[in-house]
C-alpha cells in the first residue's frame, strides 16, 4: 500500500508495493476471502482520494516530527490506523487468524512492511524534505522488480523489464544530483528513505512465500498485522524516547491523520479498487504519489526544488512504469471448422465410395 500507508499483507502482481505513505498499490492477498465494499461511491472519486491520502503522508510525517520523536510518529500512526481496521473488522464480523504459524509470518510481515520502513522515512524526514523523501518511495517498484527476478522464478526478467529497471535508477542518481558529487545532499536521511522503499518489496516477497493460502480474510490480515506492528513499537519506543511533556496541535493532528487516513482508510479504499478495477488500474496510484507529495511539500511547506528533483523523479516513474509491464499473450488461434461430412454410403461427385464408409450398392447387381 510507496508510501506511507498502512502496506497491508498483501503483494501486487511483480512484487512492487504501495509507495512509503501508501504502497503500491497492491493485489488481494493470496489467502484473502473478500474485500471492503466501497462500490456505492464510484471508484474514480476513491482513486483520487487515495492518491491524495498517500501522496500527502510525507508531508504529515514532517509535520509529525516537529512536535514528536520518529518512533513517537510512527506508533501514533500505528495506534490510529489499527484502530480504524479493528473498527471495520468489528462491523464485518473478521475473525483473527487462529494458526501460531500465521502470527509468526504477520510478525514479520509486519515489522519489514509497517514498524521498520514507517520509522526510516520518520527519521529521515528529519534531515531530508518531504519531496525527496516521496520520490525515494517510488523506487519500490524498482527494488521490488530486482529482488523478485532473483527470489521469484515465476517473474522472468523481459528486455523492456531490464531496460525499466536501468532508467528508473538512473532517475534515481538524476534526483541526487550524481555528477555534482551529491553535495547539499544529506546521505544518512536519503539512505535511510531508499533503506524504507526497500524494504517494502521485501516484505512483499516474504509474505507472497508464507502467508498463501491461510484461509483469512485480507482485512483479518491486515488488521492483525498492523496490530503487531503497534505491539512492536510500543515495545521500541520507551527505549529511544522519553514522554512527550506536551502535545501540540498541528503536530498532532498530522499523527492522527497519518494513522487514521493513510494507514487505515487508505487499506480499505486500496481493496476495494483492487476488488473492483483489478490490481494493475489501482497500482497506478502508485505513480500520483510523489507527484503529490513534491506539490504538498513545495506549495505548504516551502521546501525548495531544483531542477533535477522532478525530472529525475519523472524518469523513475517511467522506469518504475516498464518494469511493471507485462508480455503480451497472443491469443489463440481460432481453429477452422471442422468439414462437413457426407452421409455414409453416398458417393462423391466421380462416383468414388467416401473413405470410411461403405460403398453404395446397386440394388440390382
Amino acid at each position: 500500500m510507496s508510501t506511507s500507508a498502512a502496506r497491508p499483507a498483501v503483494p501486487p502482481a511483480g512484487t512492487p508495493a504501495p509507495p512509503a505513505g501508501s504502497t503500491a498499490p497492491a493485489a488481494r492477498h493470496p489467502a484473502a476471502r473478500r474485500p471492503v465494499d466501497w462500490r456505492p461511491v464510484d471508484w474514480r472519486l476513491r482513486f483520487a482520494a487515495l492518491s491524495l491520502i498517500w501522496g500527502f503522508s510525507f508531508l504529515l510525517i514532517k509535520v509529525g516530527t516537529d512536535g514528536y520523536a520518529p518512533f513517537q510518529v510512527t506508533l501514533g500512526r500505528l495506534v490510529f490506523g489499527t484502530a480504524v481496521l479493528a473498527a471495520a473488522m468489528a462491523v464485518r464480523r473478521e475473525r483473527l487468524p487462529r494458526s501460531a504459524r500465521v502470527w509468526g509470518h504477520l510478525f514479520v510481515a509486519a515489522f519489514l512492511l509497517n514498524a521498520l520502513p514507517f520509522s526510516l522515512f520518520a527519521y529521515a524526514e528529519l534531515t531530508i524534505p518531504s519531496t525527496l523523501a516521496g520520490i525515494c518511495n517510488a523506487t519500490s517498484p524498482l527494488w521490488g522488480m530486482a529482488l523478485s527476478l532473483v527470489a521469484l522464478s515465476e517473474d522472468r526478467p523481459t528486455r523492456r523489464r531490464v531496460a525499466g529497471l536501468g532508467l528508473g535508477f538512473l532517475g534515481v542518481l538524476t534526483v541526487l544530483g550524481a555528477w555534482q558529487g551529491f553535495s547539499g545532499l544529506d546521505l544518512g536521511g536519503t539512505s535511510m528513505a531508499l533503506l524504507a522503499s526497500l524494504s517494502y518489496p521485501i516484505g512483499w516477497i516474504y509474505v507472497r512465500r508464507t502467508l498463501a493460502g491461510t484461509g483469512s480474510s485480507t482485512l483479518a490480515l491486515t488488521g492483525s498485522q498492523l496490530f503487531l506492528g503497534t505491539a512492536q513499537l510500543a515495545l521500541v519506543t520507551p527505549l529511544f524516547t522519553s514522554a512527550p511533556g506536551r502535545f501540540p496541535l498541528l503536530p498532532t493532528l498530522a499523527v492522527v491523520a497519518l494513522g487514521a487516513l493513510g494507514t487505515g482508510l487508505a487499506v480499505l479504499l486500496q481493496y476495494g479498487l483492487v476488488e473492483e478495477v483489478g490490481p494493475t488500474t489501482a497500482q497506478m496510484v502508485t505513480y500520483f504519489i510523489p507527484v503529490i507529495a513534491t506539490a504538498a511539500g513545495v506549495a505548504l511547506l516551502g521546501e525548495r526544488l531544483s531542477w533535477n528533483t522532478p525530472v529525475g523523479a519523472l524518469v523513475v516513474l517511467a522506469g518504475a512504469a516498464l518494469t511493471q509491464a507485462r508480455p503480451r499473450i497472443p491469443a489463440p488461434p481460432v481453429p477452422a471448422p471442422p468439414l462437413p461430412r457426407r452421409p455414409p454410403g453416398r458417393p462423391d461427385a466421380a462416383g468414388r465410395p467416401v473413405r470410411g464408409t461403405r460403398p453404395v450398392r446397386n440394388p440390382q447387381s
